[in-house]
């Protein structure tokens, strides 16, 4: 029993010596080449106006409740719903599809009806296809123009921000389902054309 506990105390030993070796505690993170990156490229505005359809109702909703709202609250506070919702480019839901709004959102305030709204458009076609917009804000459902920060993206949109703009263009009262109207603009680097052809 001596024989373990000396073998077990001298492999401590050695294994704080070599994690401790040469870590002064500063090589967590370092400066990396903004070409590495791809941010040395020219920078470019871009501009979608997209709809997506939130459907609460019939046999194949595309909004599911995961959290019913707190007892007796009018705003649905605490409440929680899982979304994947089609993104098209007109407000009629046969129209173009684009690809998916995909996300949650959330009850965020008790007196009034606001959302935490977290949210990808995952784009599925033409130049756009694999890419994605990430969108995390308020949503103050009952304001005529509500604006949500854009925060990042990926594919073409990869280190993207700005801002959307929605505008609910439908509304259907007795099951909840509606069409909001988004405008995003966004800056996302772009390689620069080739100068040599």
């Amino acid at each position: 029993m001596a024989k373990l506990i000396f073998f077990l105390a001298v492999q401590i030993i050695f294994l704080a010596a070599v994690s401790s070796a040469g870590d002064d505690g500063e090589d967590f993170a370092r400066t990396i080449d903004r070409k590495i990156l791809g941010l040395h490229k020219k920078e470019k505005l871009t501009h979608f106006k997209v709809y997506w359809h939130d459907i609460l109702s019939g046999p194949k909703p595309s909004s599911i409740r995961i959290k019913p709202p707190v007892t007796n609250s009018t705003s649905y506070f605490g409440g929680v719903t899982m979304f994947d919702n089609a993104l098209t480019t007109t407000v009629q839901i046969n129209s173009t599809l684009l690809g998916q709004a995909q996300g949650f959102y959330a009850g965020a305030a008790q007196k009034e009806f606001s959302f935490l709204v977290g949210m990808n458009f995952a784009f599925k076609t033409g130049k756009y296809n694999g890419s994605t917009i990430t969108i995390l804000g308020r949503n103050p459902v009952l304001s005529k123009v509500r604006e949500m920060p854009i925060v990042g993206g990926s594919g073409l949109f990869r280190f993207a921000r700005g801002y959307v703009e929605a505008r609910t263009k439908l509304l259907n009262l007795k099951n909840g389902d509606a069409r909001p109207g988004q405008n995003n603009r966004n800056r996302r680097s772009e390689p620069e054309p080739n100068r040599n052809t």
